[in-house]
């Protein structure tokens, strides 16, 4: 992951993978930090930590493309 602030935005770089269940299987994530991550990025003096996840809605089973 890459974090950067640039003009007042907080811009967040993920890996895309291969869409993979989430554990409910609702859903398919395509990026994720897989959980919350400290960077280096800062406000105020401080660390900023990002907590991320991309997703698609999985096809129910039997469904009609």
């Amino acid at each position: 992951m890459e974090v950067k602030i640039e003009d007042g935005f907080l811009i967040v770089k993920l890996p895309l993978q291969e869409p993979a269940p989430s554990s409910t299987g609702k859903t398919l994530v395509v990026a994720s930090t897989h959980g919350n991550v400290l960077t280096t990025a800062t406000v105020g003096g401080k660390l900023v930590t990002v907590g991320c996840n991309a997703y698609i809605k999985a096809e129910k089973p039997g469904a009609v493309k």
